[in-house]
């Protein structure tokens, strides 16, 4: 498979590693992105091995919920100033509102729902834009549903991370103290700890083998006996489960309590047993590249000196 200069650009972006590395660790893997990512995390030189990619772009992430409905939702920008502005923020309000009432298919299907008047949020947007004078563009959003006794709980860190974790229980306890502390405790631990997976019996075979390709050719470019590699692999993945998957985590509050813990102190609390069923974790900008401005060059430029 071939692969081209913005190939290589992405690589870089995804981890930060050296141009020639990227080149090298594509040429080595038939242009193939995901297992280049996995070459050069094995050689040590993804800057950014645990990330899934480097936080770039601008704007705002949020998560908001109304009864059984919920939504985490992303909209750029180009600057920080213009994120931090009421014209921006009121309309990011106004569109997790409006997926929270229409529950649109995907980002086109939001796009089309009539928005404001006659306007579509198409049309908004490019009002948007040239009122405040960048592109302003949502970029994704998740809407989630619950049915039956329970309740979402969300959590937003600086318009950075956006969290939604969803709990289901037998009984209604959506108005008891207790319970609401235990879902404000999860979107915050979720924001802090990074779970990709509720339990272990969650994570795929292609997931696992990734892993243990990586593992292993890390121990092996560190030197490490042929004959070791497969029981310290071994050993890597029984670890892998506690770091990745949400209930085997240790509470970020309370390191000496795993979350599965955590929530059957609670369930037996409040009277009925409460269940994870998912979770929503949004960063600002993931995979996207951020354009690196010089403004003495810029304006050198405009001075044309």
């Amino acid at each position: 498979m071939s692969f081209t200069a913005k190939d290589i650009k992405e690589l870089r972006e995804r981890t930060g590693a050296g141009m020639m590395d990227c080149k090298k660790a594509l040429k080595e893997n038939d242009g193939e992105m995901e297992k280049a990512i996995d070459f050069l995390r094995a050689k040590g030189l993804a800057a950014a091995a645990k990330k899934q990619s480097r936080i770039a772009a601008e704007g705002l992430v949020f998560s908001q919920a109304e009864g059984s409905k919920a939504v985490a939702l992303e909209v750029n920008c180009e600057t920080d100033f213009v994120a931090k502005g009421d014209d921006f923020k009121n309309f990011c309000t106004k569109i997790a509102s409006l997926i929270l009432a229409n529950n649109p298919a995907d980002i086109d299907a939001l796009k089309a729902l009539t928005f404001e008047g006659s306007n579509t949020v198409a049309d908004s947007l490019s009002e948007l834009t040239l009122k405040i004078g960048e592109k302003i563009d949502v970029r994704r959003f998740t809407f989630k549903e619950r049915a039956g006794n329970g309740g979402f709980g969300t959590y937003v860190h600086g318009g950075k991370i956006a969290v939604l974790v969803n709990l289901t229980t037998e009984a209604d306890v959506k108005t008891n103290e207790k319970f609401q502390e235990l879902l404000k405790d999860l979107t915050m631990h979720v924001a802090a700890a990074n779970p990709v997976f509720i339990n272990s019996s969650d994570i795929d075979e292609d997931y696992t083998n990734r892993e243990a390709e990586v593992y292993a050719a890390q121990l092996k470019e560190q030197g490490k006996p042929e004959s070791m590699i497969p029981n310290i692999v071994k050993g890597k993945l029984n670890k892998l489960a506690s770091e990745i998957c949400l209930l085997e985590q240790k509470f970020v509050k309370d390191p000496d309590v795993t979350i599965k813990k955590l929530i059957e102190n609670v369930g037996k609390e409040v009277g009925t047993s409460i269940t994870i069923t998912e979770f929503v974790k949004l960063n600002l900008g993931e995979g996207i590249e951020k354009k690196n401005e010089n403004f003495a060059d810029e304006i050198a430029k405009m001075t044309n000196q």
